[in-house]
């Protein structure tokens, strides 16, 4: 872990060099990719990129999930799986927005549908015929509101609230699923964005639970600091319970890209702690990642 928080404290200081000085009015990669400019007009329902498009051909884990657990009896499974600690993990992501200004141009408030899905795939592992060992879907719906003010010599861009909902798509007792109200707010300059995202989890019946505890695992809230110049992106997550004690966990994660061929980059990831998929939602590892991306969050 320590070794982890180094290498993001170093990554922070050689970014914060590029952007010292700030241009004023200079628009920054969080209005850009969610329209917030009025002038900004794009077609009803027309596909926009949303989180980052990667393929890691290579994703190790510290500590493959052989034998998933959950609180709920009926979401443990009996018999311990044979997985490879190397697979391939890629995510596909996009939005689009159905409504503009659905309270008016003063007031603004757009309507986007997003959809993310993240795959891992155990494409080295012949010997049990290479499946997929995990997939998750989340659909979301969100409200955004342009915030017109400055901070600390940042733009504030978006507020807003959504729906979403996240599911591996599966049967007991490897279903894994959960529903949050998640609010968001963003802030930028040219080269900057922060994305802070708080949620609560709507409550399910105890027997219906997958996954009780998940929000003391995987977390309430999660901030995300993205940076981009020239050929270069880096993104840092951190998730966190907002609890302390035995409660206090959370995880991070780090992203670097490099352009090498038009949108083609090469990408790396770094991941410690809890929640790496759903069915790792109360599974503590550590991965390293290397692939190509093809979008990320400028």
């Amino acid at each position: 872990m320590k070794v982890l928080i180094t290498i993001i404290l170093f990554f922070l200081t050689f970014s914060f060099s590029y952007c010292q000085n700030i241009i004023e009015g200079s628009e920054g990669n969080l209005s850009k990719r969610w329209k917030i400019k009025r002038g900004d007009s794009i077609k009803q329902f027309k596909i926009e990129p949303y989180k980052p498009v990667y393929f890691l051909l290579a994703n190790y884990t510290t500590d493959i999930n052989n034998f998933p657990t959950s609180a709920n009896p009926l979401n443990t499974v009996e018999e311990s799986s044979d997985f490879s600690d190397t697979e391939l993990k890629f995510q596909l992501s996009f939005k689009t927005r159905a409504v503009r200004n659905l309270f008016g141009k003063k007031i603004g408030g757009d309507l986007w549908i997003g959809y993310t899905q993240s795959s891992r795939w155990q494409l080295y592992s012949a010997n049990i015929s290479r499946p997929f060992r995990e997939t998750n879907y989340e659909p979301e719906v969100m409200l955004v509101f342009p915030t017109p003010y400055k901070i600390l010599g940042f733009k504030g861009v978006l507020a807003g609230i959504g729906i979403n909902h996240q599911s591996n798509g599966r049967s007991n007792p490897l279903s894994r699923s959960w529903n949050r109200i998640i609010m968001q707010f963003g802030w930028e300059n040219p080269s900057w964005s922060f994305m802070l995202r708080p949620w609560w989890r709507l409550p399910e019946d105890t027997i219906e639970d997958n996954n009780p505890g998940i929000e003391n695992f995987v977390g309430r809230t999660e901030f995300l600091a993205t940076f981009s110049k020239g050929k270069h992106d880096i993104s840092i997550l951190a998730k966190h319970s907002l609890r302390g004690g035995s409660k206090n966990r959370g995880s991070i994660r780090l992203d670097y890209a490099v352009e090498i061929l038009g949108q083609l980059q090469v990408h790396a990831q770094i991941f410690h702690g809890y929640g790496e998929s759903l069915i790792d939602y109360n599974h503590n590892q550590t991965t390293f990642g290397i692939g190509l991306s093809l979008l990320q969050w400028r």
